[in-house]
């Protein structure tokens, strides 16, 4: 049993309707994204490469990869963050001292991010579920396939919430999950594959 996701970049629009699913879900604080799009085109943030009308432009999320072999568990000095058994990766926030070498340690940038202050947020009322834990302060946070609604038997909100169906997640080493008929037979490409991670997540192409 290994989850996995894979993401349709055909499909993929950048509406973001997975960013937002991801924030309410989580609760997440001010300024704290698990789940991003990143647009790929021009050298500027948004823009297109090219010259009009031949212009340019495609959408990448990205969040936790959630890898075989996550560098960010080996430099951990605390065991704050660890690989469960179905890998997910996750991160204990009472263990958590804020050392932030997992950060560094994570080739993919901004997918690990630091409460440097207390949590502040746009409402005071918690829009998402009960069951994900208190953020707190001078901790790192990330994305964590939505375990808690994983351990009621539901899909991750981004994977819900995804209006073109770009996104698939299941058990990896089942032949008939989602998620495995979605890579069956398709081209896919793996973030920093090289560095020998392994990252769970499959980009489709």
């Amino acid at each position: 049993m290994r989850y996995a996701m894979a993401i349709d970049l055909d499909r993929c629009t950048g509406c973001h309707a997975c960013t937002v699913a991801c924030k309410v879900e989580n609760n997440l604080p001010n300024l704290i994204w698990w789940n991003r799009i990143i647009t790929v085109g021009g050298e500027s943030p948004d823009t297109p490469k090219g010259n009009f009308p031949d212009l340019k432009m495609e959408f990448l999320p990205i969040n936790c990869q959630h890898c075989e072999n996550p560098p960010c568990t080996a430099v951990c000095p605390v065991n704050a963050t660890y690989k469960r058994e179905d890998g997910i990766v996750v991160q204990d926030y009472d263990k958590c001292i804020g050392c932030r070498l997992c950060i560094t340690a994570c080739p993919y940038s901004g997918v690990r991010q630091f409460n440097a202050k207390k949590p502040e947020y746009a409402i005071e009322v918690a829009m998402g579920d009960d069951g994900v834990a208190p953020h707190k302060e001078k901790v790192v946070e990330k994305c964590t396939f939505c375990a808690h609604r994983l351990a009621k038997g539901l899909e991750p909100a981004c994977i819900r919430t995804c209006q073109n169906l770009a996104r698939f997640f299941g058990d990896i080493d089942d032949p008939q999950s989602e998620v495995s008929k979605a890579i069956k037979g398709r081209r896919y490409v793996k973030l920093l594959d090289h560095k020998g991670t392994k990252p769970a997540v499959f980009y489709l192409t």
